[in-house]
């Protein structure tokens, strides 16, 4: 075998084994991104069961349920909300000290075929004053806050609006 033939042979290798460690990284990163979506992005776009995605919104006034599960641990159902649409989402676990009715909350789960949400994480606002930009995010886009005219308005204030509820218009 010639000098440039093995040059050849070496580069080719090279530039397969560097072909196949690119797929396999973005076959891993594709396996582990976690996207945000608002109520309405979920209903309107159902994610796969099997894919994780963080769901975020406002917690709605009226809506939590605390119980304790018969393993002795606390678990909860509340109505995450971006005003047109809310997900039922159902929690096992410590809820963050911070979590509340009517605050901003990013919970990472799953959609259920029911349409319903199961958490594995619940996250909450650590502030009076802060909220997660995926939130105000879609609190803009649904026509629920302009930054220009202060804070945002608590979610009592637009939960009257007639919305859909996990896909189905009415109130």
């Amino acid at each position: 075998m010639t000098r440039k033939k093995r040059r050849l042979m070496v580069l080719l290798l090279a530039g397969l084994g560097l072909g196949t460690a690119t797929a396999l990284t973005l076959t891993a990163f594709q396996d582990n991104l976690v996207f945000f979506l608002s109520p309405s992005d979920a209903m309107a776009n159902r994610p796969p069961a099997d894919r994780a995605f963080r769901l975020g919104g406002l917690v709605e006034s009226g809506s939590i349920e605390r119980t304790t599960g018969s393993d002795g641990r606390p678990s909860a159902t509340f109505r995450v909300t971006d005003g047109p649409t809310s997900i039922s989402v159902t929690y096992s676990g410590v809820l963050p000290d911070l979590f509340r009715e009517g605050q901003g909350v990013v919970t990472l789960g799953r959609l259920l075929p029911d349409g319903s949400f199961r958490a594995t994480e619940v996250l909450a606002r650590h502030d009076e004053t802060y909220m997660p930009p995926e939130v105000a995010d879609a609190l803009r886009r649904a026509g629920h806050w302009n930054p220009a005219q202060g804070a945002a308005p608590p979610a009592e204030t637009w939960n009257t609006a007639p919305r859909q509820r996990e896909g189905r218009s009415g109130g």
